[in-house]
């Protein structure tokens, strides 16, 4: 079961990077349009839902399959929506954003409860579903203070996010690593000899 769930490592990994590069994005070009950030959105959710979708097709240890899967779906679908009618407006567009982070965010800390006797280091899965619910509620506490404030926002907390995600992913992989040395249990330690 630790074993499935380490070498998944790069799926999280992946799922970070792509959060960095739509920060980076919205970071590099803060004249950015609705239309355009409404499209980056829409790649982005898009992916991030495919990741959630695959996660729940192998199965994470401690993880609701159900739950990965709703994940996974929403993503897409918010993802083929922001894509498919890229003139929604950008409140609407917020409003979508927020909700997402929310629920994903609430996903990620769940999960990260449940890794706790799993992993060491779930602080960081924590962490980036901690910093996908602020996001979640500050968009909506704080929905129309200017679209290009909005952009920078959103692009702090995607790196931040991401981050956290790539963080825990290289936990992951160390994880995995342990795993197939000789003799070691998850963690790092050896097993006591009688």
């Amino acid at each position: 079961m630790d074993d499935l769930l380490a070498r998944g490592w790069w799926t999280l990994a992946l799922r970070g990077a792509v959060a960095i590069l739509f920060g980076l994005i919205a970071w590099i070009w803060p004249g950015i349009t609705v239309l355009t950030l409404v499209l980056l959105f829409g790649a982005y959710a898009l992916v991030d839902g495919v990741g959630s979708l695959v996660a729940a097709a192998r199965g994470v240890p401690g993880e609701s399959r159900a739950w990965l899967g709703v994940a996974g779906v929403c993503g897409i679908v918010l993802g083929i929506v922001a894509l498919v009618w890229p003139g929604i407006t950008g409140l609407a567009l917020l409003f979508l954003i927020a909700v997402w982070a929310l629920v994903t965010g609430v996903l990620e800390i769940v999960a990260a409860i449940r890794l706790r006797h799993v992993i060491r280091g779930e602080w960081l899965y924590a962490l980036s579903g901690a910093v996908s619910v602020l996001f979640g509620v500050l968009l909506l506490v704080w929905p129309v203070s200017g679209a290009l404030a909005v952009v920078w926002m959103i692009g702090f907390f995607s790196i931040v996010f991401g981050a956290a995600m790539v963080g825990a992913a290289f936990r992951l992989r160390r994880l995995a690593r342990e795993m197939t040395r000789p003799g070691m249990r998850p963690g790092g330690a050896s097993p006591a000899h009688p």
